[in-house]
């Protein structure tokens, strides 16, 4: 159900929360809402899992009655959130191995079920590494069994904590500590990594999005609406790493809507399989808006550039809008 708004605001896409009833606003704007985590953690300044993190799981909290238990893989979230013997969440957290995250969380559903309190709902958070790479088994697994469980993977594209090491969710092109930018392909070799949405989609499981930290009533939304279901659920969230990116701390946002305005990273849900819902693009950018603000691909511009893999770049973003349906008009804008 859509209500519809008179916006006040010129040049915005956006109603903001005084146009809305009080039960129609985010949950950031109740002052009552759960901060899940809190003050005191460690992560870097522009971080965008945190910020990420913050609006699920305050989400997540809200659509359960504040009855919920999440499980946490080893990775950035963990080590930045819980540094011994602190800890900055405020709910029932559970730290669990890197790659076996999916099975933890699987097995405290499955425990809570045999108690008889299955409204008590289960999350599962991990990073790229921990749910493309290391922990796609269990992840797999959980799918497959249908185990009540929200999965959500903030994917910053690499392995971070570790020093910035290439996963399977990195972009081709990309400098990090192993894919040096040198050579024939300098950086991340195309044709390698994993498309982890399509993926969940093809294990046919009753939910699965794409959102990023550019649009937060979008993230907030979707983590409700599959908090309002059971089975296994996916949500996979853009979170722009300052530091691993090599990008400017207050360009968090901003790199993340250039994400999706440029066709790099689809934002869309499916359901058992089957794609119901895509955000369109309403201002389509080139992929070099995007690329330009990130240290990682410092080489493909300048003197020494290379326009032959940014072009291929491109050609895979027109790949995504097309198959996604994202914008009707191939005339590319370019970004101020």
């Amino acid at each position: 159900m859509t209500t519809d708004l008179k916006l006040y605001q010129i040049g915005t896409f956006a109603a903001g929360n005084r146009l809305l009833d009080p039960d129609e606003r985010s949950v950031q704007a109740d002052p009552g809402r759960a901060n899940a985590i809190t003050s005191g953690h460690r992560a870097c300044q522009g971080c965008g899992e945190a910020l990420g993190a913050r609006f699920v799981l305050d989400a997540a909290i809200r659509a359960a009655g504040g009855d919920i238990v999440t499980a946490n893989a080893t990775g950035c979230l963990e080590v930045f959130s819980t540094p011994y013997p602190e800890s900055a969440w405020q709910l029932a957290w559970v730290h669990s191995l890197f790659g076996n995250v999916a099975a933890v969380a699987s097995g405290i559903a499955a425990a809570l079920k045999a108690q008889g309190r299955e409204h008590v709902r289960v999350v599962a958070q991990a990073g790229d590494g921990g749910t493309v790479d290391i922990g796609l088994g269990c992840l797999s697994g959980m799918f497959e069994r249908n185990d009540d469980v929200l999965f959500v993977c903030y994917d910053n594209q690499g392995y971070m904590n570790t020093g910035v090491q290439r996963s399977g969710a990195t972009p081709p092109a990309a400098r990090t500590a192993t894919t040096k930018p040198v050579g024939a392909e300098p950086g991340n070799v195309f044709g390698q990594g994993k498309d982890l949405p399509r993926i969940a989609m093809a294990h046919e499981i009753p939910y699965v999005a794409t959102a990023t930290v550019a649009d937060l009533r979008d993230l907030e939304r979707k983590v409700e609406k599959a908090m309002s279901m059971h089975g296994a659920r996916y949500l996979h969230v853009l979170v722009p790493c300052p530091l691993g990116w090599a990008s400017a701390s207050q360009d968090t946002i901003r790199l993340a809507r250039l994400a999706t305005q440029s066709g790099l990273f689809p934002v869309f849900e499916a359901e058992h399989g089957v794609v119901t819902a895509t955000t369109p693009i309403r201002q389509r950018v080139p992929v070099e808006d995007y690329l330009v603000l990130q240290g990682r691909f410092s080489h493909l511009f300048g003197e020494h550039g290379r326009p032959d893999v940014v072009a291929r770049i491109q050609a895979g973003a027109d790949h995504n809008i097309a198959r996604y349906a994202l914008a009707p008009d191939p005339e590319v804008v370019p970004h101020d």
